[in-house]
Formats: structure tokens, sequence, C-alpha cells
């Protein structure tokens, strides 16, 4: 089967949670999550859970492994601890997570980050994978960031991912 006649099979609803990862953010003043929430809605899908979580690797773990074990979520899209400091880890914790790792994702968004900013793009870690059948796509922590994947990447091909990752 090719691509377009996988689009065809998707799901129209995937049931999303959104973890913001941070040591800074809060309800009021998490804009990337309001928005990743948001554009989930509007584009038709659930959000089965929100949480803010610390740059801390055991409530990284332990979110994802709760998120997961609900039933219902097919997808996790996290925001922040991507960058390259040493207070960023995401991506260290969640590697060792994967099944599968979506090399397309982090490549295709720092193509789309450089178009946007040049050179700064080396500095995100942004990427995607599958988790026991469910996709993870961690994402930077800046708003811009968010909105950039999200209406050039993850709207587009969320419902395929999540197919593919169910297969």
């Amino acid at each position: 089967m090719g691509y377009q006649e996988h689009k065809h099979h998707v799901p129209v609803i995937v049931n999303c949670a959104v973890v913001i990862i941070s040591g800074s953010r809060t309800e009021q003043t998490d804009e990337s999550g309001k928005y990743l929430m948001s554009r989930l809605k509007e584009c038709g899908n659930n959000v089965t859970a929100y949480s803010i979580i610390k740059n801390d690797a055991s409530a990284i773990i332990d979110t994802i492994d709760k998120v997961f074990k609900d039933g219902s979520t097919q997808a996790i899209i996290t925001s922040g601890g991507t960058g390259a400091s040493h207070m960023d880890i995401t991506i260290e914790t969640v590697s060792p997570l994967l099944a599968k790792k979506m090399d397309g994702f982090g490549e295709l968004f720092r193509n789309l980050t450089y178009q946007e900013i040049g050179t700064g793009s080396i500095l995100s870690r942004a990427m995607a994978g599958i988790i026991e059948g469910k996709v993870i796509i961690s994402l930077p922590g800046s708003l811009e960031a968010v909105k950039l994947a999200m209406e050039n990447i993850i709207i587009p091909e969320l419902s395929h991912l999540v197919r593919e990752a169910s297969r």
C-alpha cells in the first residue's frame, strides 16, 4: 500500500496527552501547552491528559507510563527539555524507552527551524518515536517551535503516525 492509500485508513480522531517539561512553567504561564491542546481539539482530536512536570527523569518516565497505561491515549506530545543545556534531559530520558525512533521527524523539524531562525536550529534535539505501539513526540518548549511543528508536521501526519505505530 502506498503513502496516499495509507492516508485513507488513518484514525479520524487521535487521543493525545500533552506533557510540559519545565522547571518554571505553571498552568497560567504555559502558552505552549495551551496552544497544543487548542490545536489538537480544533483538528478534531481528544486531549486525554495534560500535565506540567519538572525536568526530572523519574517524573518523565512515570508520566509517560501512567498516560500510556490508561489504555486510550495513542500519542503523547511533550514540550520542553530538548535543548543543549545540562538541565535538558527529555531526550536522554525518552530515547531508551523507544522501540522505534522516527528520525525523519527531527530532521524535518530542524530543517524547518533552520528556514525560520538559521543555524541556531542545531541546538534543537526534537524527536519522535514509538513506545509499545504508541507515538511520542518531544518538542522544544518555545511557543514558536511548537507552532512550527504542529502546523507543518504533526497536524498533517499525526493520524498516519498513530496508524503505523499501532500496526
